[in-house]
């Protein structure tokens, strides 16, 4: 087999196809320096001279066989690379061919970004040793992961205990993304209870995370140095993420998303859910509307939190108009529905506390948190 497709022209092809592939290690060894080492051995194998001296046809046997073995092993390391930097990130990066990967390539898009966070994790680690710390992440990263990726998201980056998710389904459209980030937070959740299932059996105590979900512009590209560049997704849209997530203990809800998500998700009548509140989060001028979603919660704590929906809507409207009165009314009639519901506590605090100052003339009903 050899013999009948070693010719010159296919020798060529070969080293094209290997100078290929150390384009793609150069750049990617520049984010991963502890595998640079890897890199270097391959490519010190891999250096033969194409002198006039190797022309025989054993020599030219012997530089196939040894670029044929030398590229299956760059393929290998290639895909060991892409568990760092996900494929996704390569498409919106490298639309122009790999060539055009470079420090400080830029695309942009329109997606949604998904922020979880593990609740109480800073308590929950100082009971661990550095290697049970690392297992444990390592164990709760396995089950979140999967729910991500089986719908077309991927992850951008762990930070800490915090995951950074996109979901940007290729050739989908908005309404596909925003779905697809919908049912991974209620996959996520679904996956956490298993887990702590499992580690309930060997009594460990449960865990339990927050997620936040906005949809918006992003930018992705790669930052830092020619000695280390990184990848990154920036935006005003991730800040808006990252600010829902931390909302999540305040409201005592799971998932936590803003209007746009569902707007453009087109599942506002089918998705169940709950509005939370009319908020300012930091950093942000512009006030958001956020909402709790209920689909991954058992039916009975569902009906429990949907049975004070309308009164909370409409109690909130009525506190954006600053007629105290009536909103409380409103907040006290859903209490005597569900008088655990920490949500309508939460109102008739800030109705009772904001009844007894003086707004600013120009307040636009949105609590800055």
């Amino acid at each position: 087999m050899i013999e009948t497709i070693a010719s010159p022209t296919l020798t060529a092809f070969l080293l094209f196809v290997v100078i290929v592939f150390g384009v793609i290690m150069l750049w990617m060894t520049a984010r991963l320096r502890n595998v640079a080492k890897l890199y270097r051995v391959l490519r010190q194998q891999t250096h033969m001279s194409l002198s006039s001296d190797t022309t025989s046809e054993s020599a030219q046997q012997e530089l196939v066989l040894q670029l044929h073995n030398q590229l299956a092993e760059a393929k290998q390391i290639s895909e060991t690379f892409r568990k760092f930097v996900p494929n996704q990130f390569f498409d919106h990066l490298a639309k122009d061919g790999l060539d055009s990967i470079e420090l400080g390539k830029a695309d942009e898009d329109e997606v949604a970004i998904l922020f979880c966070d593990i609740r109480g994790f800073t308590s929950l680690s100082e009971k661990m040793s550095p290697q049970e710390l690392m297992n444990f992440l390592n164990s709760y990263f396995l089950r979140m992961n999967a729910p991500i990726h089986q719908n077309s998201g991927f992850i951008d980056k762990f930070i800490g205990d915090a995951i950074m998710a996109i979901f940007d389904h290729p050739d989908g459209s908005n309404a596909d993304k925003a779905r697809d980030a919908l049912k991974a937070a209620s996959d996520m959740r679904i996956a956490l209870d298993l887990y702590n299932e499992h580690r309930a059996n060997c009594d460990y105590p449960p865990v339990n995370n927050g997620i936040g979900i906005h949809f918006g512009p992003v930018i992705m590209g790669t930052v830092g140095s020619e000695e280390r560049m990184d990848s990154t997704v920036i935006g005003d849209s991730v800040n808006t993420a990252f600010r829902l997530e931390s909302l999540a203990p305040k409201f005592n809800a799971d998932i936590i998303v803003t209007a746009q998500t569902l707007d453009i998700s087109g599942m506002r009548d089918t998705y169940p859910h709950r509005v939370l509140d009319w908020v300012r989060v930091k950093g942000k001028q512009q006030p958001i509307e956020v909402y709790e979603i209920l689909e991954h919660l058992p039916e009975e704590e569902r009906k429990r939190k949907l049975s004070t929906a309308k009164l909370v809507e409409q109690g909130l409207a009525l506190r954006i108009q600053q007629d105290w009165d009536q909103a409380i009314k409103c907040f006290q009639q859903a209490l005597q529905i569900q008088p655990d519901d920490k949500l309508v506590n939460y109102h008739l605090e800030h109705c009772y506390r904001m009844r007894s100052n003086q707004m600013p003339a120009d307040w636009d009903g949105a609590l800055n948190i």
